[in-house]
């Protein structure tokens, strides 16, 4: 009687087969790899520039040449950004550049391009959006002032300079304001937190009228991460905290079309130039010119890429979060968090095409903020297993599925990831 094969990982809900992940990235030739990075290959910290990645890590992803690349909302460059997070853990810029040692994909969201010898490029963006983008970290930390003068004596005048220069984040292309060390600070206030988050959501909106009125209407969108999904308007929902829980803590001023999910039509564009030196979506094409609805990106890809060179792609993200709410009587999921979408994508492309498309989550409930749902295990038959995810457990109808997942975060997963490397340079 023939043995039954294995259940193919695509097919697995929360599958804990670590090893085969590791020979499905090893052994896969025409594979295609994407990452998100805080809470994948380097923990979650409070404040951005206490980030730190290993060297070890860094140049495993050169066993993945040509088919490994980053998708993430922050960026390369900056005071903030992970190439200084890079050349800090390697001690030497210029070795850095050198060796190749930059990631290579595209950050804040989809705009920023970069080669893994550190050249960047901002596809489909006007040097007036990115004047605009420029001043608006200033217009943050008066805002983080004047919120304060109306709470005066809520922090010592030490605590408020430290939380402002840690919050008000000088992004290229994603300026942003980021309060997981406000939440530190006033965690015996709340309702002050909140009322902060409230301030910050205004002040995005003031920002997006001001950019109207310099006709850049059209120019922007705010992320908020963690979020609560997408109303019926298509704008992304804030998580105001309501007890110790961070909720959004990330209030991103982006450029119009700089989402992920469209990031990942553009490294597929990209890495169809590369193996077969033609560009579905012309050569030229940016994630300014994507769709944002889910079905109309499926429909681009079946529209346009040849089936015989798609690649098995493998999306790795952290931040997928569902919580249900009754309303009216009825129970209703409120879905959100940064990955969820180009993940979501990646699985239904997957689908389209038969290639068994892989979606790995690593939980990253273990940094430093407390707004991740730790995956729950259990041992059954002297194994472990996951018994709920990062999602509510009531929501039983996520479209959503998380393949292979590594609850000991990213220790657990860089090296897994770190294992395949070398298998595949074998």
């Amino acid at each position: 009687m023939p043995i039954a094969s294995p259940t193919p990982l695509h097919e697995q809900t929360y599958s804990l087969e670590h090893d085969r992940w590791v020979e499905l990235l090893a052994t896969t030739q025409n594979l295609l790899l994407i990452q998100d990075l805080d809470g994948v290959c380097m923990g979650l910290v409070k404040d951005p520039l206490n980030r730190v990645i290993s060297t070890d890590y860094v140049e495993a992803t050169k066993g993945f040449e040509g088919h490994f690349y980053v998708l993430t909302n922050g960026e390369h460059v900056g005071q903030r950004g992970i190439n200084g997070i890079i050349e800090r853990a390697f001690g030497d810029a210029d070795q850095v550049r050198a060796q190749r040692h930059y990631l290579p994909g595209l950050a804040a969201g989809g705009v920023q391009w970069q080669t893994r010898s550190g050249d960047v490029d901002h596809p489909g963006v006007s040097e007036a959006e990115l004047s605009f983008l420029e001043a608006v970290p200033d217009k943050i930390r008066q805002r983080l002032r004047q919120f304060f003068e109306q709470h005066s004596g809520v922090l010592s005048d030490q605590n408020l300079a430290f939380g402002i220069d840690a919050s008000a984040l000088d992004n290229i292309a994603s300026p942003t304001a980021n309060l997981n060390t406000f939440h530190s600070l006033l965690q015996d206030d709340m309702a002050t937190y909140v009322a902060l988050q409230h301030e910050m959501h205004q002040c995005m909106e003031d920002l997006l009228t001001e950019a109207n009125q310099q006709g850049l209407g059209d120019s922007f969108f705010v992320h908020y991460a963690p979020n609560h999904g997408r109303g019926p308007d298509g704008k992304e929902i804030v998580w105001f905290s309501a007890g110790q829980e961070s909720g959004t803590t990330d209030f991103q001023f982006m450029l119009r079309g700089a989402i992920k999910e469209a990031g990942v039509l553009a490294l597929l564009n990209r890495y169809y130039g590369q193996q077969t030196d033609t560009y579905p979506l012309g050569k030229d094409w940016s994630v300014r010119q994507a769709p944002h609805s889910h079905q109309e990106l499926i429909d681009l890809v079946a529209q346009n890429f040849d089936p015989s060179t798609m690649p098995r792609i493998v999306g790795v993200g952290d931040t997928v979060t569902s919580t249900v709410f009754m309303e009216a009587g009825q129970a209703v999921a409120k879905r959100g968090g940064s990955d969820r979408n180009f993940l979501h994508l990646v699985q239904d492309i997957g689908r389209q095409f038969n290639t068994g498309n892989v979606v790995t989550y690593v939980d990253s409930s273990g940094g430093e903020l407390k707004n991740r749902q730790a995956l729950k295990l259990e041992q059954q038959d002297g194994r472990a297993v996951v018994t709920e995810g990062p999602g509510d457990p009531r929501d039983k109808e996520d479209p959503l599925t998380l393949n292979v997942v590594f609850p000991g975060g990213y220790q657990q997963y860089c090296q897994a990831f770190q294992q395949a490397a070398a298998q595949r340079s074998l």
